[in-house]
């Protein structure tokens, strides 16, 4: 059963951190490649982090690196991002994402992950 859901979300002031979760079932933590996903109103979702399971390999896109970190908690099958030095542009529904193809952690492409969550909001202002 695929199941993934996000909290941690919130509105917070530019410079600001926030540390977001994704609880996921244990057949979708297992996939392959899990990711951090987030769209803004009238854009494209694009994607933010990536974390390989097998090989720890992480993406990020240019726009957060430095500023974002994901990982995960095999333990407690959650997966994290740490959104540090937030800034107005970073406002957006976030989604967490699996997929059983090891290629999504290289596209990082929304297409190419068919397990979502239903998204936490983070505004900053």
């Amino acid at each position: 059963h695929v199941q993934l859901v996000e909290s941690g979300g919130g509105s917070v002031q530019a410079g600001d951190s926030l540390k977001l979760s994704c609880v996921a079932s244990a057949y979708s933590y297992r996939r392959p490649c899990v990711g951090w996903f987030r769209q803004a109103p009238g854009k494209e979702r694009e994607g933010v982090a990536a974390l390989h399971s097998g090989t720890r390999a992480t993406y990020y896109a240019d726009s957060v690196q430095g500023r974002f970190t994901v990982s995960k908690d095999n333990a407690m099958n959650t997966l994290y991002l740490q959104m540090n030095s937030l800034k107005p542009e970073d406002t957006a529904m976030y989604y967490c994402a699996a997929s059983p193809s090891s290629s999504a952690c290289v596209s990082v492409s929304a297409k190419d992950f068919p397990y979502w969550g239903h998204g936490t909001q983070v505004t900053v202002s």
